[in-house]
């Protein structure tokens, strides 16, 4: 299973900073037990961005074995990431075309949105 992952930090952080928070949550995903991770295409602004620094940095590729837990894991390790800050960051996975985008909401909500899309992945 191959997940894309675009991630888009909070508009208001300078590029350098947003692109320190995009990669701390790739190395944050390589420690998993995936069987890679690698940038992936150019990703969209997104809505709403105003200049040249209001832009997603990163696109991540991340191929799943075929373990069930690791993509659980994964989805985890993004709650875990954006949870730790209070500015508004946003990640996007996508597997076969379905996407479910993660920004500000409330834990409990997150974790319902986050648990109704693993079982559509996990058959759960």
């Amino acid at each position: 299973m191959k997940v894309l992952l675009i991630i888009a930090p909070d508009p208001e952080l300078g590029l350098e900073a947003a692109e320190r928070l995009a990669r701390q949550l790739r190395v944050e995903i390589a420690e998993l037990d995936v069987e890679s991770v690698h940038s992936g295409p150019g990703a969209p602004a997104p809505d709403g961005a105003k200049g040249a620094e209001a832009v997603a940095v990163g696109a991540v590729v991340v191929a799943l074995s075929a373990s069930g837990g690791v993509f659980t894991a994964l989805i985890e390790a993004v709650r875990d990431w954006l949870g730790r800050s209070s500015a508004r960051h946003r990640v996007s996975l996508t597997i076969d075309g379905d996407t479910i985008e993660l920004e500000r909401a409330s834990d409990a909500e997150r974790r319902e949105l986050v648990d109704a899309y693993v079982r559509r992945h996990t058959g759960g």
